[in-house]
């Protein structure tokens, strides 16, 4: 007998290895993929503008990465005592004009880097809305608590979506022939947009990216979070306690499918081996000055010594405490 729908997947032909790296952008749901891959050691950019909801808004920081070199005091503004940029998050935002641009260039800067060998990106569409400032027209990513008036907010079309994403697209591919995009939509609903605003934008993500998937299909692949959080797992125990966010429960089966389906090979086999270690790591012992931790201690650093023989490829700085 079974219990909930559980969603079949369809071939994704995007495959994320653990030897390339990966760009990550998008809504706040890119950080959770992002943690698991980067928790796995891969080579990972997760989020560099900080969280990113809107396709444009994405559009426009992939455009900087591949045309701009950095970030200087003129693409800065200022309000409520903070200089920060439009293109990012408010993370970024500081009281002092040059400490904004630094954490601004520093993300930005290793991102570029990671970007000019990458030939993967993970994409992630939280809403079709859309703010542009009245004054100029420009696309913001954030609003930065600037008074709405000062913005026009609108919903993107799936048609607008489709032709910038192709055009996009094919910049890539002229940039990098063989670079490979897997898109995914948010699980997290945008309720203040109400549920029938949300649907409808969510809809709108939907269409746009199956319109580019079969446009191109030997590049642009599919993954269906979206649909796991909405139809799999629609039960609230799997959802934050704002009724909004994923939980840990709901992230990890998530994540588990991500693997199973988005991973090549050699991937999934890392991921399975370093899932131990991992494990270890995040045991929080109560007695650090006992014999048993000073044990479980060395068990661990020699796990990961093996393991980074094994896979020297992998992102080992992130644990060289252990090594």
């Amino acid at each position: 007998m079974k219990f909930r729908s559980e969603i079949e997947i369809p071939e994704i032909r995007v495959k994320i290895g653990c030897q390339s790296p990966v760009i990550m952008l998008g809504s706040c749901f890119t950080k959770n993929i992002g943690s698991y891959l980067e928790q796995h050691l891969f080579k990972v950019s997760v989020n560099p503008f900080g969280v990113i909801y809107n396709p444009f808004s994405i559009r426009n920081a992939i455009e900087a990465l591949m045309h701009k070199q950095n970030y200087t005091a003129g693409d800065l503004d200022r309000h409520n005592e903070l200089w920060f940029s439009f293109d990012h998050y408010t993370k970024f935002s500081d009281p002092d004009q040059q400490e904004a641009l630094r954490k601004i260039n520093d993300s930005f800067t290793r991102a570029k880097s990671l970007f000019a060998e990458s030939d993967r990106m993970i994409l992630t569409f939280g809403t079709a809305y859309i703010y542009t400032l009245k004054a100029n027209g420009r696309i913001v990513n954030n609003c930065h608590k600037i008074p709405a008036r000062e913005f026009d907010r609108r919903k993107l079309t799936t048609h607008e979506i489709t032709v910038a994403y192709a055009d996009l697209v094919e910049k890539l591919l002229t940039w990098r022939p063989g670079i490979k995009l897997l898109f995914t939509v948010s699980p997290v609903r945008h309720l203040k947009d109400g549920f029938i605003e949300n649907q409808r934008s969510k809809s709108t993500l939907l269409l746009a990216i199956d319109d580019l998937v079969k446009a191109f299909p030997d590049s642009c692949s599919y993954f269906p979070s979206y649909e796991i959080m909405m139809d799999d797992l629609r039960d609230y125990r799997f959802y934050a306690d704002d009724l909004v966010h994923p939980n840990e429960l709901g992230m990890n089966y998530i994540s588990e499918l991500f693997r199973d389906h988005c991973l090549d090979d050699q991937a999934r086999l890392v991921t399975r081996k370093i899932d131990p270690l991992i494990s270890a790591l995040n045991h929080r012992p109560a007695h650090t000055h006992t014999e048993a931790y000073r044990k479980f201690r060395a068990a661990t650093e020699a796990k990961a010594r093996k393991l980074k023989n094994d896979f020297p490829f992998l992102q080992w700085s992130k644990i060289d405490y252990l090594l």
